[in-house]
């Protein structure tokens, strides 16, 4: 299947949370403050990468994350809104290389590229599960 008639770079999503209880440091063992985990960030921007070419692509296709290279650059306290944008610029094949922003109510918190690839979610799912027959 030939994806680059589908999605084209350029297309852009975004993702928000609100930090909470269940999105800290501690909640995420990534640290001991009370402010928006990194882990926590890096999943919104993969969310936003997601959504953003998910709609498009045919029934029984996805997309996985592949690499994640990405800077925290601020703290996010406790009862603030987030959000995390994703821009697709290239693809390759099934690769999509996207770069990702995260900001909060002061400003940019985190940016750097995702890699997702496409793949058929059966086909994908069926070797998944094939492992765990393997440890059995």
């Amino acid at each position: 299947m030939e994806f680059m008639d589908i999605l084209k770079p350029g297309l852009k999503a975004e993702a928000a949370t609100l930090v909470t209880e269940e999105n800290p440091a501690p909640a995420w063992g990534s640290g001991g403050l009370p402010v928006f985990a990194p882990p926590a960030m890096i999943a919104l921007m993969e969310k936003a990468a997601h959504v953003s070419v998910e709609p498009l692509l045919p029934e029984g296709w996805s997309t996985v994350g592949t690499e994640v290279n990405i800077k925290h650059l601020s703290a996010t306290p406790l009862g603030v809104k987030v959000s995390a944008q994703a821009e697709l610029l290239g693809i390759e094949g099934r690769a999509l290389s996207f770069r990702v922003e995260a900001f909060d109510e002061a400003g940019k918190i985190g940016e750097g590229s995702h890699s997702r690839f496409i793949i058929e979610s059966e086909k994908f799912m069926s070797r998944a599960e094939g492992k765990r027959a393997k440890k059995e």
